[in-house]
């Protein structure tokens, strides 16, 4: 099959949204937890985290146009700081109904049932069931003009971590403690590992 732009733009608005939200293939799936000032929580799904660096540990993820209220992204320039959870098989179904629209002081922890957690004097709040998770101080976020929406980076502070994830080499077996990766808008899905290479060399 063939799609021209203008075949993809003549395409019913979903119709359109599925095939190119799934053409980028498997991404990672995260609750991204967040806090107001005022103590409210927020929990929201992103599929869009990805790996800015190791030296330091930054990472970034694209949020949706602030054309509508967005809690998340609110809630991590008032507050400077957020946590990232990886999905697990075990809570997918409660992690995607986050992406209900709830009202800022209406919890996703309490509509889905997941547990809120706190490290130390970390402020914005974990999820309990989430088996890795990580504390992010916000460092900037660029305004994407093309289409609205946000990159916001941010600078990894804390790493919480099922051990059975852990290598030798500190590479995660992200397998090893049944993280889901998403395809498209909706469809959660299990890996099995192919292998692990050597570093490629001429």
């Amino acid at each position: 099959m063939h799609f021209t732009k203008a075949q993809i733009d003549a395409l019913e608005k979903h119709t359109r949204t599925h095939l190119i939200n799934s053409l980028s293939g498997y991404k990672s799936a995260n609750l991204i937890g967040t806090q107001d000032l005022q103590g409210n929580t927020n929990l929201s799904i992103v599929s869009s985290v990805i790996h800015l660096g190791a030296h330091p540990p930054l990472v970034g993820m694209i949020m949706r146009p602030h054309s509508v209220p967005r809690h998340t992204f609110e809630n991590i320039l008032q507050s400077g700081v957020y946590t990232i959870n990886q999905i697990n098989k075990s809570i997918y179904k409660q992690a995607h109904q986050t992406s209900a629209r709830y009202d800022k002081e209406e919890s996703e922890f309490d509509a889905t049932g997941l547990t809120p957690q706190y490290f130390d004097d970390f402020t914005a709040p974990f999820v309990q069931e989430s088996r890795l998770k990580y504390a992010v101080k916000f460092v900037e976020n660029q305004h994407l003009a093309i289409n609205g929406t946000e990159l916001v980076i941010g600078e990894i502070m804390d790493v919480y971590l099922d051990k059975a994830a852990l290598q030798s080499d500190g590479f995660l077996d992200l397998q090893a403690i049944e993280t889901v990766a998403i395809t498209g808008l909706d469809s959660y899905h299990t890996s099995n590992k192919l292998t692990r290479l050597p570093y490629a060399k001429k």
